[in-house]
């Protein structure tokens, strides 16, 4: 797979209820056991996510593409697969922070983890996290 946006998501973009500089979008680790589904609209929907999620740092956008600060997610206890990352606006509650984009092409992703600190580091490149371009 590649990265995407939720359906629902792309909805809620297009429709001016997610706002990228104001709402809190956070990123979140899905383990090797999850299935994307075009269906999920709701973080409560991605079912056990592992570690703390973050919070974006210095958002940007620019010319339609979404750019931020890589995240550290810390230390993630050994032996899980870590499958992808998936980015939401936290409402403080699982089942209304919607959903807007899953990323299985982060670097270093997937990857087992050892204990060590897992950090997403996202694509330099023209597309950076998303473009809409």
């Amino acid at each position: 797979m590649s990265n995407v946006l939720y359906p629902k998501g792309a909805q809620k973009i297009l429709g001016k209820q997610i706002d990228f500089g104001n709402d809190a979008i956070k990123a979140a680790i899905v383990p090797s056991g999850y299935t994307f589904s075009t269906a999920h609209e709701f973080l409560n929907e991605l079912g056990t996510t592992v570690g703390t999620a973050q919070s974006l740092a210095n958002k940007s956008i620019t010319g339609g593409v979404f750019d931020a600060d890589d995240v550290a997610f810390g230390a993630i206890a050994a032996g899980p697969t870590l499958k992808g990352v998936v980015l939401f606006v936290d409402t403080g509650n699982a089942t209304t922070s919607p959903l807007i984009a899953y990323l299985d092409e982060v670097t270093g992703f997937p990857m087992i983890a050892n204990g060590g600190a897992v950090k997403a580091e996202w694509n330099d490149g023209s597309g950076k996290i998303l473009a809409l371009v």
